[in-house]
């Protein structure tokens, strides 16, 4: 899946149960550079990274540096999800 199928998969999934409106697919993308980055400017994780820092993104996962190279660990709840062990 590239960014583009992402970013739409993320704002569909940003409607609301109650009929709220879902985000807009350019409102998801701006989200999506500031966290994950653009070629022109680091995003907040590689910033934190780069501070030494660890972003822990929950049950999903988390990132850390390891010898000046980003590295993921997994979440328990996604590794289990990955393996149709989801409770």
């Amino acid at each position: 899946m590239d960014k583009a199928r992402l970013v739409a998969a993320a704002s569909e999934a940003t409607a609301g149960h109650g009929g709220e409106r879902p985000l807009a697919p350019e409102e998801v993308g701006r989200v999506f550079d500031a966290v994950f980055g653009t070629v022109e400017r680091p995003g907040a994780i590689a910033q934190a990274l780069r501070r030494g820092e660890t972003v822990s993104l929950g049950s999903f996962g988390g990132f850390h540096s390891e010898d000046g190279t980003a590295a993921f660990r997994p979440g328990t709840a996604l590794t289990e999800y990955l393996r149709d062990h989801v409770r």
